[in-house]
């Protein structure tokens, strides 16, 4: 039942959309970006003479000012995201009513087009010779008529000939067309009864706990549940039909998706925006409360979708894919458990909860470090629980989703995204070089007055610390460079911030690259990692 799935998606992908639209952080968002563009506008059109270079310097600093605003809206947007992970769900109806696939038998009326029009029969009347008149009916008149006569007839009858020809071969086209009009009638009518009894035969085994179908509705109700762009939505799902229990492993988004960065202000001394870092165990707090969120939110979606009881018990294990960054190696820890009983979670309120309070007094166990990657001893061993034969898989986003994944893009498609990006951001890029740790490019801005060479470094690896921080810094002035731009897609470290020092230098992780890809090429893009990380 894939068709399906993906159809419930995509109609549930909309509706979250429009709900994000309407969103106060989201509309502020906007009114502040088109502020800024304003702004921007407004020091391009300024006049560039020597009277007013001062009113175009005063713009400028506006349009910059401007800027850091709609980056400081889009940082109190994300976190509006994360903070109502929970709420914006409990508005939703999880029960999908599997009926509604069900496809009508629309079968267009038959259209013989040209072939349903006879073709004009030979009139005798248009071939009849005039009669002879005057001197012309004296002389000879009615021999030459009765030759006119003869030869008007031999033309009608070749015409009437041509005419009977014509309409038969006319009648049997258009019953040739009548048959295949009803035999594609006929298949699409087959068609249509063979995929709504196929939707009544799924309907059928989800209401009579068929473990393999229980397993395919119930990842139809979670991958209707539409998070921000760079969650993964990675789950595995098994049902024990005995005793009516749930198992889930789901893949938990990594500690990126929580903005690092606190602010960005605008320093007119060095014409950056410099970003303020966000505190540690800020960062730590809000990444617990996210992770307790998926994990309620995904037990009430899956309670609320059963209106046939086939779940009495749920048991929910939340992993995370990332790099350890001590080691460098991929690690896949449990960083939350929980195991429940439906009548225990439907009597919560989950709209006046506290997210992790409320794991607790589920008796749930929550990792005390996930953003050092501290795996906890899960409630439950999914393999080993599990019955195997009625486990499987899915992966939302790889199923249905083409927006490009940033962690698995070929090097040169990398290279050629953060090109086309910092492109229409007004960096005339260079040629690309590739190294160990990443590929750079020496560009230009071609401002007349703060611009220059930028140095840019892209890297793909762990996330960046204060190495290099100072390697970058070292490039920028061995180039002459006036600013250096470090985007690291595995994230930055609190100490690569420190080590900034007021450097002309410029820190984009994971989740920025994602919005900034969105905001200047529309292009809607993924981090999801895998076993292998390219560099």
């Amino acid at each position: 039942m894939g068709i399906i799935r993906n159809m419930q998606r995509v109609h549930a992908t909309q509706a979250a959309a429009e709900q994000r639209a309407n969103t106060a952080a989201a509309q502020q968002r906007d009114l502040i970006r088109r502020n800024a563009d304003l702004a921007i506008a407004a020091a391009q059109q300024a006049a560039s003479d020597t009277e007013r270079q001062r009113e175009r310097r005063r713009l400028y600093v506006d349009a910059r000012n401007a800027d850091a605003a709609a980056a400081n809206a889009e940082i109190r947007a994300r976190l509006s995201d994360l903070d109502t992970l929970l709420l914006s769900t409990l508005d939703v109806d999880d029960h999908i009513d599997l009926q509604v696939f069900k496809k009508p038998v629309v079968v267009p009326p038959f259209d013989p087009g040209p072939l349903g029009r006879p073709l004009p029969e030979p009139r005798w009347d248009s071939y009849v010779p005039p009669q002879p008149r005057g001197v012309g009916k004296i002389l000879g008149g009615d021999r030459l008529r009765q030759q006119q006569t003869a030869s008007a007839r031999r033309a009608y009858e070749e015409a009437r000939a041509r005419w009977v020809e014509g309409e038969q071969r006319r009648k049997r086209q258009l019953q040739a067309r009548r048959r295949q009009y009803e035999e594609s009638v006929r298949k699409h009518e087959e068609q249509m009864a063979a995929y709504n009894a196929e939707v009544d035969r799924f309907a059928a085994a989800v209401a009579a706990a068929d473990p393999a179908s229980v397993v395919e509705y119930f990842a139809m109700v979670l991958g209707n549940s539409v998070y921000p762009d760079d969650f993964p939505q990675h789950f595995r799902l098994a049902y024990l039909p005995k005793q009516k229990h749930l198992l889930i492993e789901y893949h938990l988004p990594p500690i990126e998706v929580v903005p690092i960065v606190k602010e960005y202000r605008y320093d007119r001394i060095r014409d950056d925006l410099t970003a303020v870092p966000r505190d540690e165990g800020e960062i730590r707090s809000r990444y617990v409360e996210v992770i307790a969120r998926v994990t309620l939110r995904t037990i009430h979606e899956v309670i609320e979708a059963d209106r046939g009881g086939l779940v009495r018990q749920v048991s929910f294990n939340g992993i995370v894919d990332s790099i350890d960054r001590r080691t460098g190696q991929f690690v896949r820890p449990c960083l939350v458990s929980l195991k429940t009983a439906r009548d225990t979670f439907a009597a919560i309120k989950l709209r006046r909860v506290d997210p992790v309070a409320c794991v607790k007094h589920l008796e749930g166990v929550l990792s005390p470090s996930p953003d050092e990657l501290a795996g906890i001893s899960p409630k439950i061993d999914f393999d080993r629980d599990a019955d195997r034969d009625f486990t499987e898989e899915f992966n939302v986003l790889a199923e249905i989703d083409e927006r490009p994944n940033l962690v698995t893009l070929s090097d040169p498609a990398w290279e050629q995204q953060l090109a086309d990006l910092f492109g229409v951001m007004g960096l005339q890029m260079g040629t690309p070089s590739r190294t160990g740790a990443g590929v750079r490019w020496v560009a230009t801005d071609p401002r007349p007055i703060f611009g220059g060479p930028v140095v840019v470094f892209a890297t793909r690896g762990p996330a960046a610390g204060g190495a290099a921080v100072h390697a970058l810094a070292g490039a920028v002035s061995a180039a002459g460079a006036t600013k250096g731009i470090l985007v690291s897609l595995g994230g930055i470290e609190a100490e690569a911030y420190e080590a900034l020092a007021g450097r002309p230098l410029e820190l984009i992780d994971g989740p920025a690259l994602v919005t900034l890809l969105s905001n200047y090429c529309r292009v809607k893009a993924r981090i999801e990692l895998t076993e292998t990380v390219t560099a």
